[in-house]
């Protein structure tokens, strides 16, 4: 089963995809923000190419553990989404992940102006690979 997880930034989602049997993740691409049911077609057009069976929503949490002040925002988008696409929406917690996309990016000397294009698709990689190591119980 192809899963898709979203990053969802105010300026792009980063999109990553598993492969057919849900263990490794990768980083597919980066959707530039625009209205959101531009946002929502874009993401369909992702589902239907990559025959995706689940989406994974990172679920913006503050390091308490409250709601962000977007996950209304985000849920609001996964439902839409839900219902345009017919494919079940899940949200996990995104808490950190960008600042983690950011340190492997570094690590990889993945220079500034290459970091800003890639950061999205991998802390939606991340997100993704989060998910299915709980699905798989790890």
């Amino acid at each position: 089963m192809k899963i898709l997880g979203l990053d969802m930034g105010t300026k792009r989602i980063g999109a990553a995809v598993s492969d057919q049997l849900g263990v490794i993740a990768q980083a597919l691409t980066t959707i530039k923000r625009r209205a959101m049911r531009d946002d929502i077609k874009a993401v369909c057009e992702l589902v239907r190419e990559h025959k995706v069976q689940e989406i994974v929503i990172g679920y913006p949490r503050h390091l308490d553990g409250r709601p962000g002040e977007q996950a209304a925002s985000y849920i609001a988008f996964g439902e839409m989404l839900q219902q345009e696409t017919g494919v079940p929406v899940i949200f996990s917690d995104e808490r950190l992940t960008t600042v983690a996309a950011e340190r492997l990016l570094l690590e990889g000397d993945v220079k500034r102006r290459r970091r800003r294009q890639v950061i999205d698709g991998v802390a939606a990689c991340l997100i993704l690979e989060s998910y299915l190591a709980r699905r798989q119980g790890n």
